[in-house]
């Protein structure tokens, strides 16, 4: 099992590495540049003075010498420093990374908490009616846009029923945990929505082709119970494909984050990084999606420890 966690490691670092590479040189492909916005923005700066700076940062050089230098330096822990912010990119991101994985966390453990334990009695029920009110409910849940459900929440709990805040991580002057919790709340919610329906239905897919099986059978024959055969053996089967489903969800869970983070107007990594795109921050953007990039990545490496767990032969392999 070490060796295997060991190998994928290594596997992820280097496929971080290429990436890096691959996202330097696409930010590298966009049009202008840093000094060029602001030559654009003061016109008291001459061709001279824009040269000047272009040199002293390197700008001038070929993006490949440039990815050379960043890399070293991103090995040092310089990350360079944020044109929109006006101070480093590590102090720039620590904010904004606290806030979506927050937001993360809470709205996928909700998002399973519900759908696991529904996906696992839609199985068991098969057919009947309570199967089919969860499969619409999963449908209607897949179906619909998250900024739609997010726009929804705020007409009904922010400004229909005045419960819950509807934009913003606090409110002005800081409320303490209580007020950050209510501020979190629509967001969770319309993410755990989002991505109820799709674990719902592998959930269900799979324990429906894990209690088809033969050893399902012969364990009911030796005189095991029902909910042993469907909580001991059963479940923990099912849920290796839906760990392998929620690993690569990982890297969509970020760009629909993109989404929610701009509906509630929320100050997360989402936001920042269309910020910075849009802003040409090129350290804060390319700083942004390698952090998603890892988070992928990161998602891939904790589900093969999952396997291992879940099934010791996977690890032995």
């Amino acid at each position: 099992m070490l060796r295997h966690v060991s190998l994928r490691l290594v596997q992820s670092l280097l496929t971080l590495l290429v990436m890096s590479f691959l996202i330097y040189g696409l930010i590298s492909l966009m049009p202008g540049d840093p000094i060029s916005l602001m030559a654009a923005g003061s016109p008291s700066m001459t061709p001279e003075d824009v040269a000047r700076l272009k040199a002293l940062y390197g700008i001038d050089r070929p993006w490949t010498l440039r990815y050379g230098h960043w890399l070293g330096a991103a090995l040092e822990g310089d990350l360079g420093y944020s044109r929109l912010s006006a101070q480093s990119v590590t102090s720039t991101l620590i904010s904004p990374l606290t806030n979506s994985l927050a937001l993360m966390t809470c709205a996928l453990s909700l998002a399973l908490l519900i759908a696991l334990p529904v996906g696992v009695l839609a199985a068991l029920r098969q057919g009947r009616a309570l199967d089919h009110v969860f499969n619409i409910a999963a449908f209607a849940a897949i179906s619909l846009p998250v900024f739609w459900i997010g726009l929804v929440f705020i007409i009904i709990f922010a400004v229909g029923l005045s419960w819950l805040p509807a934009s913003g991580v606090e409110t002005v002057g800081g409320g303490g945990g209580i007020d950050r919790l209510r501020h979190l709340a629509l967001p969770v919610l319309a993410l755990a929505v989002a991505g109820f329906g799709h674990y719902m239905r592998y959930m269900r897919a799979s324990m429906i082709a894990v209690l088809r099986q033969d050893w399902i059978r012969t364990a009911r024959a030796k005189g095991l119970s029902w909910p042993q055969v469907v909580l001991r053996h059963a479940m923990r089967n099912a849920l290796i494909p839906v760990i392998t489903i929620l690993s690569l969800d990982l890297g969509t869970l970020f760009s629909g984050i993109v989404v929610t983070e701009t509906v509630f107007a929320y100050p997360g990594m989402g936001k920042l990084i269309y910020d910075a795109v849009t802003g040409a921050d090129y350290n804060l953007a390319l700083a942004g999606l390698m952090l998603a990039t890892g988070l992928t990545l990161s998602g891939s490496l904790l589900a093969d420890c999952a396997y291992g767990l879940l099934d010791p032969r996977i690890g032995d392999r």
